[in-house]
């Protein structure tokens, strides 16, 4: 057998232990659109849009890796599909309850092997009771405050995810690789709510991508680094904004803005998806 010099170079990474050959990635990004919220003052988001309405999106994730399912964050319950929900100067509408929009993808939510939830307020965790079956990530903190006594001082509702306090959980106090080969890795941004945490995901084709959660609500508070006057903590959320700003950079990452109505009409929907 003849070896070339880019043979031997390999061999010799191989048997060195090098990992050059970089993180693994992720089959498939689904995104679903999960209902909006029509609000006719932004203020309580930005007090520099005061007076002006908006409409925020609101979007779901599942990831395909391998035989896994990771399904991140999980929109506004269906149930408001029925007549969605009028709270005065904010109206949440569901057109399209995720149930229906996995059952078109052929997944039950018995399928959903993993869920990840970036934080527990209601639209984000409004489905979560219907994934008791799948191993559950959140960060510790935020599983404390939303099971505790007093999950209604952090805005949380526990009728949306109560189901969830017996399932399978790993409980995180950081950062974690959740297939252990890169490619999909939750990163600790909190602020937003005490455990708030976004998600970095590779993929082959697209390449990287992070799915921010509410670490922003609006494109102009990322770019000015404004941060609504509910958040549980200022400071840590203008930190998350920088480490996140850090990691866009290094890896040359899309970052997709949970509630951006503009930059959601760009994305595919499922059926359709990124890879």
């Amino acid at each position: 057998m003849r070896w070339n010099a880019n043979c031997l170079a390999l061999a010799a990474m191989v048997f060195a232990g090098c990992t050059t050959l970089g993180p693994g990635t992720a089959d498939r990004l689904y995104v679903f659109a999960v209902g909006e919220c029509h609000t006719t003052d932004l203020a309580n988001w930005s007090a520099a849009d005061a007076g002006k309405p908006w409409v925020f999106a609101n979007h779901c994730y599942l990831i395909r890796h391998g035989t896994d399912l990771l399904l991140w964050d999980t929109g506004f319950s269906d149930e408001l599909a029925k007549g969605g929900r009028d709270l005065g100067s904010l109206q949440i509408r569901v057109e399209h309850p995720l149930a229906e929009q996995l059952e078109a993808l052929g997944v039950r939510p018995d399928d959903v092997t993993h869920l990840a939830l970036s934080h527990l307020h209601l639209d984000h965790a409004g489905n979560a009771n219907l994934f008791p079956n799948a191993t559950l990530y959140l960060q510790r903190r935020e599983h404390e405050a939303g099971f505790g006594p007093q999950p209604q001082r952090f805005g949380f509702d526990p009728a949306t995810y109560g189901k969830l306090r017996d399932s399978k959980t790993v409980l995180l106090d950081g950062d974690h690789d959740v297939f252990g080969d890169g490619s999909v890795v939750i990163l600790s941004t909190p602020g937003h709510t005490p455990g708030h945490q976004s998600l970095l995901v590779r993929l082959r084709t697209t390449g990287a991508v992070v799915l921010s959660g509410d670490i922003a609500h609006l494109r102009s508070n990322w770019q000015y680094r404004r941060t609504p006057a509910s958040n549980f903590d200022r400071e840590q959320s203008v930190r998350s904004m920088a480490r996140i700003q850090a990691v866009l950079e290094r890896e040359r990452a899309l970052l997709v803005i949970h509630h951006d109505r503009g930059q959601s009409l760009t994305l595919p929907k499922a059926p359709g998806f990124l890879k």
